[in-house]
């Protein structure tokens, strides 16, 4: 399968190579087979997989997964005593972490056919790539780790590797929308013990699935009520907090 990649900007202020992110560019007939394989995809996908996971959900769209994740903390919030903490997950190059064996192996457990798990597995591995500069074009390098971005398949197959990333205490929740990942915490009585478990668990399920924390721009927000009083904690987890200059901000560091 032949790929040509653009490179593209993914900042304003351009400083370096990182601020670059290749974009897939393949021909017509290619992207079409690739929206057949994603629709075959779909269909052997157990109902309700990832109930949290707003991305490919039919009857729903990104306004549904703000109004929902809103929702709960604010009706948490009309009661005493409460407050809530909401933690913004950033992931360094999300998609490029990818392990392909290690997702093959939760799509197999996931009911999907062998035949279409070693065309996935075939699709992610192997893949050369260069960069071309006007008249220069660089050394090939095959590539055999991350999803191609620009490809339909590429969200999909990221929200099937995360489906598994989910809370056990029915007042932590993860809302995600393909790669944008929100943990919220409804907190009583000043106990955040739940919540930092939780953390500390997703910190851990990160490191096993090879992504990345994007500890400059993962941010924690605490919101209380109207007449709320906040008595600040800060969590004893890996990797360490610090407050950030507004005081109901916390950022990773």
């Amino acid at each position: 399968m032949l790929q040509d990649y653009h490179h593209r900007p993914c900042a304003k202020d351009i400083h370096g190579l990182n601020d670059y992110r290749p974009v897939t560019l393949t021909c017509i007939i290619m992207k079409c087979f690739k929206r057949l394989v994603m629709i075959h995809v779909k269909t052997q996908l157990p109902p309700f997989l990832d109930p949290l996971q707003f991305t490919y959900r039919s009857n729903y769209s990104m306004d549904d997964a703000i109004s929902i994740t809103l929702h709960l903390p604010l009706t948490h919030l009309d009661k005493k005593g409460t407050y809530i903490r909401m933690l913004f997950i950033d992931f360094s190059s999300a998609f490029n972490t990818i392990v392909p064996q290690h997702l093959i192996g939760k799509l197999s457990l996931l009911g999907l056919n062998t035949s279409l798990c070693n065309w996935i597995l075939d699709f992610l591995t192997g893949r050369p790539q260069s960069v071309w500069i006007r008249s220069s074009t660089s050394n090939t390098t095959t590539l055999s780790t991350g999803a191609p971005k620009g490809s339909v398949l590429s969200p999909l197959l990221f929200t099937l590797l995360t489906h598994d990333c989910a809370t056990m205490h029915i007042l932590i929740y993860i809302f995600k929308l393909t790669d944008d990942t929100t943990v919220v915490g409804l907190i009583s009585e000043d106990d955040e013990s739940a919540y930092r478990e939780e953390v500390r668990e997703l910190v851990c399920w990160c490191k096993v699935n090879n992504l990345h924390l994007n500890v400059d721009k993962t941010k924690e927000m605490l919101t209380s009520g109207e007449h709320g009083e906040i008595t600040p904690h800060l969590p004893s987890t890996a990797p360490q907090w610090r407050p950030s200059r507004t005081p109901s901000s916390l950022v990773f560091t």
